[in-house]
């Protein structure tokens, strides 16, 4: 177990500004000695840092999207391009896919997704298609949605999605260039 106070402590003994290399050497060994274990500690407390930094800042997100162990919030893909609206899919009609589990409405759409996947899954693995175009790759509302040149895009909220429809073909050319990069890879 880490002892808080050491570390405390350990910081407490590093002065900003302070320097005792030209300083004569007046201290007993067991001084030195702590000295030494506070510079220690304070090198594995910035160690310790520095490793959760770079791990979160390098995290690599998944190629699809998916909340709650589902694509598209549980969505089915192919009512968009069948029902022209978003439907709910069910637990009874999955399909796995790029390692994420896909929702259907039916039998029926879970095998023309099963077909073609490709002509029916949300371009950019089903993040924001707005958030990808600024090399962000974020989640979405599955009511805000566009199907443009038979292919799926999808929004972060409606009011993302006002600001997608302001230029499509140019989100778009930025979205195609930042991916898959979006992703951390």
């Amino acid at each position: 177990m880490i002892r808080l106070d050491f570390f405390w402590f350990s910081l407490g003994g590093v002065r900003a500004g302070a320097s005792r290399a030209n300083q004569p050497s007046t201290s007993k060994p067991s001084e030195r000695f702590r000295r030494g274990a506070r510079l220690t500690g304070m090198k594995t407390l910035i160690a310790l840092l520095a490793g959760l930094l770079s791990a979160c800042a390098f995290a690599q997100k998944a190629e699809i999207y998916s909340d709650s162990g589902a694509a598209i919030r549980g969505y089915d893909p192919v009512a968009y391009f069948t029902q022209a609206q978003p439907v709910k899919g069910s637990e009874k009609f999955t399909h796995q896919w790029k390692g994420a589990t896909w929702r259907f409405a039916s039998a029926a759409n879970r095998d023309l997704f099963r077909e073609s996947p490709e002509k029916y899954a949300p371009q950019y693995g089903g993040y924001c298609a707005y958030g990808v175009a600024g090399g962000y790759a974020v989640s979405v509302d599955p009511a805000a949605w566009s199907v443009v040149g038979g292919k799926l895009y999808l929004n972060y909220s409606l009011g993302v999605q006002s600001s997608w429809k302001q230029d499509i073909p140019g989100y778009i050319r930025k979205a195609d260039a930042n991916w898959p990069k979006a992703l951390g890879r």
